[in-house]
């Protein structure tokens, strides 16, 4: 694979580099990106609530793989590769599912729910075969803000995964240190009001640049720069060197919904200078965290291809909104509308770059402003998590 790249700086010294064109569509770049972030990485893959009692699972996939996540009796929730140890057929055919035991439709091989073979058609023959080292192939499983988090790396859970502590909570705590913290929020306790899953023809760095800039949003977003004035100077919630700014909502401005009315319960532990304020954060690989005094957003992002990426939306609210909503007591219809037209333009403004990506016009890549510089730091860090090392066969893809 070889692909261009802009060697020279720009002119002007108030521009910076983007990566090239093919960065974004390329499809051995594509399955790099898969197998070393995607496959190496945490993922948050869904709501541990969403699995609630013994037996319930969902199929999930990660890079390349797809996984069953279940809760187990005994061991609380496992994720397993969806793959039988027999012959390699899917154990679960379907999306989710409730079963006291996970069996393959091909030759009944049968596994408990904490992974173990514990039948198969004449097995009781096979006395020397060991049931747990045929068991399924398990995954590193935590449970983090309500969510469960996975980690292919090393193959099994054996092997070590990158530190949770480090690399997912560190750095998320890191960040929201300068407003007191981002457990004030509560999140592993909130409840969730509306999901939503948008299918997107874009690449999923396009996605992420778009999260973490406001440069965007005087001209696609009239709703939330009516509830943020602040964003229509073009400055986002995340800034250089991994600060996180907290917007501030306009002075007559009650909430964060789409008309600006009053919203719902504030969330009785955050602080003062949280209060009427937005923060947003990306975690690295595939996840975004919207705060605001009431709720909670999450986004959860899966690459599908080069071109395709699926993202779920997660708005989570107090249990007891939850509740006054099934009796008629809340409304959160007007908060969750503000983000889901805030997506549906973000979501559209990426689907119309994408195909430009393989115009020869940005062949050598485009440029960043001063108000999109911090995007740098994440281009340079996808960089040197791929570590493309240049060859006969292959050039780096840089960013500057």
């Amino acid at each position: 694979m070889i692909i261009d790249h802009l060697d020279d700086p720009l002119p002007g010294s108030s521009l910076r580099p983007t990566p090239t064109g093919a960065a974004y569509t390329d499809r051995e770049v594509f399955a790099r990106e898969q197998a070393d972030i995607f496959e190496k990485m945490w993922n948050c893959v869904l709501r541990a609530d969403a699995i609630s009692s013994p037996g319930e699972w969902k199929k999930v996939t990660v890079g390349r793989e797809e996984l069953i996540v279940v809760r187990t009796r005994k061991a609380g929730v496992k994720a397993y590769y969806n793959v039988c140890r027999h012959r390699g057929m899917r154990v679960c055919t379907g999306d989710e599912g409730k079963a006291k035991k996970l069996q393959c439709g091909y030759h009944a091989w049968t596994y408990a729910l904490e992974g173990e073979l514990v039948a198969a058609p004449n097995l009781t023959a096979m006395p020397d075969v060991d049931r747990e080292e045929y068991g399924l192939k398990p995954v590193h499983v935590r449970q983090w803000l309500g969510y469960v988090w996975v980690c292919l790396a090393g193959g099994d859970s054996t092997a070590e995964p990158p530190d949770f502590d480090t690399e997912v909570l560190g750095e998320v705590r890191t960040r929201f240190g300068q407003v007191e913290s981002i457990d004030n929020y509560g999140i592993e306790n909130l409840k969730l009001g509306q999901t939503k899953t948008y299918d997107v023809a874009a690449n999923w760095k396009l996605i992420i640049e778009n999260f973490m800039e406001c440069y965007h949003c005087a001209t696609i977003h009239p709703e939330l720069t009516e509830v943020i004035p602040e964003f229509a100077d073009g400055l986002a919630s995340q800034r250089k060197n991994g600060e996180v700014h907290g917007s501030s909502f306009g002075e007559d401005i009650q909430g964060f919904t789409v008309d600006g009315s009053a919203g719902v319960a504030a969330l009785p532990a955050i602080a003062p200078n949280q209060d009427r304020k937005y923060y947003a954060i990306t975690v690295k690989p595939q996840v975004f965290i919207n705060t605001v005094p009431d709720h909670v957003i999450i986004h959860r992002m899966f690459p599908v291809s080069e071109q395709r990426t699926i993202v779920v939306c997660d708005w989570l609210f107090l249990p007891e909104v939850i509740e006054g909503v099934a009796e008629g007591r809340y409304d959160i219809s007007k908060s969750v509308e503000l983000f889901h037209r805030v997506n549906l333009q973000d979501f559209e403004a990426c689907e119309l770059t994408q195909p430009s990506m393989s115009s020869t016009a940005y062949a050598r890549g485009g440029a960043l402003v001063p108000s999109e510089h911090h995007i740098e730091e994440f281009h340079t860090w996808w960089q040197s998590t791929l570590a493309l090392l240049e060859s006969a066969e292959m050039h780096q893809v840089r960013v500057g």
